[in-house]
């Protein structure tokens, strides 16, 4: 799809619970839950609810308690998250909804401070998480492509090297019979920019013209929105968001602390450019102000503080 093609609709899959809540201090079970069950009302078709992890993620500890004390609304899916066998093992006895995927890390320094492997024995090592899907009964569904735009340690991505990194993880799929219905370009650490966007768009494209990209963005130095724009430019209709803008990743150096793209704020701007989301702008406000509340501190969601357009009493306007 060229660009100035955006789609006439976009899909947001929400990542508060499970990555906004992992970077915070522990979060009591009941507000979690609370806040899930209130994120299920607003129009979102799909909630990452927890991640099954090593204890090197304290907050993720209760991710069985959730999935096994949710209250389920027809038509939402609840996704969990892993890493490894292990992980999927747990994440496939929880009974929530499962997405088998498989990942990659364009930064080789990232990849060992997160995974506790160099970037191509983290490819490598996904043959056999494909060979525990199909035990399991089932296919895979989706590809990650962490850092693709860059981390804190090694700068800057090279869209040749995103591409040359996405190939080896595609080519471990193909080796098992399996490819991916999606590939997510993850912004691990909030390190693009509308011009990297767009150029590493292009060359996934180019590679692969018929293969479907989501974007997992953060907003670490405020550029998420723009990105956003950027890759609705360019016909991109699935991100990954968080409510209120929380979240971030823990093995990220100094960029941990700041969140996803806000759930509330990219629906906004789609709505207001006649892009549909199918979601419910008020009840969002309202669930995340509840988020802010849950946390104890200031989120950087920014339509949850102002609210919608609207004719209003003249009076004085602050400039």
């Amino acid at each position: 799809m060229s660009i100035n093609q955006m789609p006439s609709r976009v899909i947001l899959q929400e990542e508060g619970p499970r990555e906004g809540f992992q970077s915070e201090a522990h979060i009591p079970v009941e507000d979690k839950l609370s806040l899930i069950h209130a994120l299920a009302e607003t129009g979102l078709e799909v909630i990452n609810c927890a991640s099954f992890v090593s204890s090197r993620v304290p907050q993720m500890a209760d991710a069985e308690e959730i999935a096994a004390r949710l209250q389920k609304r027809p038509g939402v899916k609840y996704l969990g998250m892993w890493l490894n066998g292990k992980g999927f093992d747990r994440a496939l006895a929880s009974g929530l909804d499962l997405v088998p995927n498989v990942f990659a890390s364009v930064s080789d320094t990232f990849a060992r401070n997160n995974n506790g492997r160099s970037a191509q024995e983290v490819v490598v090592a996904q043959g056999a998480m494909i060979e525990r899907y199909q035990a399991a009964g089932l296919g895979l569904r989706a590809a990650h492509l962490f850092t693709a735009f860059g981390c804190p340690y090694e700068g800057k991505a090279d869209p040749d090297g995103s591409v040359k990194m996405l190939d080896a993880l595609l080519q471990v799929c193909a080796e098992h019979d399996e490819l991916p219905g999606i590939v997510y370009l993850c912004d691990t650490v909030g390190a693009a920019d509308p011009l990297s966007i767009r150029a590493t768009l292009d060359k996934v494209r180019n590679r692969w013209p018929s293969m479907e990209i989501g974007l997992h963005l953060h907003d670490t130095r405020g550029m998420g929105l723009s990105n956003v724009f950027a890759a609705l430019q360019c016909g991109v209709r699935r991100f990954d968001t968080s409510v209120a803008g929380l979240g971030g990743c823990p093995f990220a150096g100094n960029s941990a602390a700041a969140g996803n793209v806000c759930t509330e704020d990219v629906a906004f701007m789609c709505e207001e450019m006649g892009i549909d989301t199918g979601l419910d702008l008020d009840r969002l406000a309202d669930v995340a102000r509840m988020a802010e509340a849950i946390v104890g501190h200031p989120l950087p969601g920014k339509f949850m503080k102002a609210g919608p357009i609207r004719k209003r009493p003249l009076g004085a306007v602050a400039c």
